[in-house]
């Protein structure tokens, strides 16, 4: 298993599983995180959740390079493995924290983009690095747009991997909504969830889902739009992948990153 779901008085923790792979979802962990979501709606025992990644390095890397998935000839149309990952797009009105430690970049954006709030570390980093390697961030940007101001996701989302938001930043914004100590997030992301597990659970899931409904249509139509901007503005999959080796080969040069 990629993923490991614990669940006790009410909360269910759900962790991405793969430290050596800085918690990147292959087609395996995309496939159980759908699972896991759709599985805990029937589960009267859990009134809440929350979502986070092993080993402390990171909370999610996005999509692992390793994967493979053939796109269907149409501009139109996009099959995107990250699509079903996070709890709203399987249809779970529970809610969902996401517990952030280390970094969280590209599309990890799918599940924080479908958290309630996220709590980070102070020493947790958010980044978008699509632009560097010649592919458009579409979904990962249109959830973000909804969480952040503007001109802030903007920013982190065209500059690639030459800029980081740091947890302090994130947390004047209003993206993160707490500050812990590295190693913490997870530890009050329960806490949390304690409560929201202690309330009426049909107040919790109706307030929820009027949350949700307050930015439903204008997400639903920005979300429309994706697939088509992604077939064209990517770079074809041989130019991305050599952007990728040689960033992987050079690393990064000396004020390469900026972390604010």
């Amino acid at each position: 298993m990629t993923l490991r779901t614990e669940i006790e008085a009410g909360v269910a923790l759900v962790t991405l599983d793969r430290p050596d792979r800085h918690n990147a979802v292959d087609l395996r962990t995309a496939g159980e995180l759908e699972a896991v979501w759709r599985a805990l709606r029937f589960d009267d025992t859990v009134r809440a959740a929350v979502i986070t990644g092993a080993g402390g390095r990171a909370f999610c890397t996005g999509v692992d390079r390793s994967v493979d998935v053939p796109q269907p000839a149409s501009p139109y149309s996009l099959d995107d493995p990250l699509l079903r990952i996070g709890p709203k797009a399987n249809d779970l009105w529970k809610p969902v924290i996401a517990a952030v430690d280390g970094m969280a970049c590209g599309g990890a954006f799918y599940l924080l983009g479908e958290a309630e709030f996220i709590i980070a570390s102070t020493s947790s980093t958010f980044f978008d690095p699509h632009t560097t390697y010649g592919m458009v961030s579409a979904y990962e940007t249109i959830a973000m747009a909804q969480r952040m101001p503007l001109g802030e996701i903007a920013r982190l989302s065209l500059m690639g991997t030459a800029e980081r938001l740091g947890a302090p930043r994130a947390y004047e914004i209003g993206l993160v909504s707490e500050l812990t100590e590295p190693g913490a997030a997870t530890e009050a992301a329960l806490r949390c969830a304690a409560v929201l597990a202690a309330q009426p659970t049909e107040a919790v899931q109706g307030t929820v889902r009027a949350l949700w409904a307050a930015k439903e249509a204008a997400r639903s139509q920005a979300l429309a739009q994706a697939p088509q901007l992604i077939a064209l503005g990517n770079l074809p999959p041989e130019r991305q992948a050599g952007l990728f080796a040689a960033r992987r080969r050079d690393g990064a040069a000396a004020g390469d990153i900026r972390v604010r």
